[in-house]
């Protein structure tokens, strides 16, 4: 298997044997079901179909109604697809949970950022503002300059300004799995991941 669906519930802290604490991100992980397996041969691509949260059916719109009976299973809050490089065997109805990531183990997690509305340059893109002496007024958190006046006579495509910030998809690498607890579907990554509580994350290997 290489991924799964999980929500992230919120932040604690932990401590090493060593009695050094560090934060981390409590996320649960599954059960998630393969509601449909697709391969080369009938779909052009080999890809898992996972389903997360069960719902009761008057919760979901009638296609997708449609596809959960097809497949004969129930149906789900959350549908995502994961790529398979291997792992080729899984099969529809199999079932996957915390159990399926070990501590120490090293994954990628994707999830949308917090939103943080319309912002200006310093908030959304870092940037240091003006001085505030020598006769400068109403530009201390401008963007400054954005583009020449007789050649090209436009802003240039790309340009840095205002605008909405966050709610964006973001993915963070390289993240250890502290601790799993398997018979809550929980595991403990060490570290911050995307997102607000109670968003739904993908956790890769």
């Amino acid at each position: 298997m290489i991924g799964l669906i999980g929500k992230k519930l919120g932040m604690t802290q932990m401590f090493d044997e060593n009695g050094v604490v560090y934060p981390v991100t409590v996320v649960q992980a599954g059960p998630c079901e393969v509601i449909q397996r697709k391969t080369v041969e009938k779909d052009g691509y080999d890809a898992v179909q996972l389903g997360f949260e069960k719902v009761y059916e008057n919760r979901v719109t009638k296609p997708l109604l449609g596809h959960f009976k097809k497949h004969n299973t129930e149906p789900y809050r959350f549908i995502k697809e994961f790529s398979l490089s291997m792992y080729k065997d899984i099969q529809e109805d199999e079932k996957f949970d915390a159990t399926m990531f070990q501590e120490k183990e090293i994954i990628e997690v994707q999830s949308i950022s917090k939103g943080k509305g319309f912002q200006g340059v310093m908030k959304r893109h870092g940037f240091h503002g003006f001085k505030a002496t020598h006769g400068v007024h109403e530009s201390y958190r401008g963007p400054g300059s954005i583009g020449q006046c007789a050649t090209p006579s436009r802003v240039i495509k790309g340009k840095k300004l205002p605008g909405h910030a966050g709610y964006k998809k973001v993915t963070v690498k390289n993240l250890e799995v502290v601790k799993v607890f398997p018979e809550k579907n929980l595991i403990m990554i060490k570290g911050a991941i995307p997102g607000h509580r109670n968003s739904i994350v993908l956790l890769r290997k």
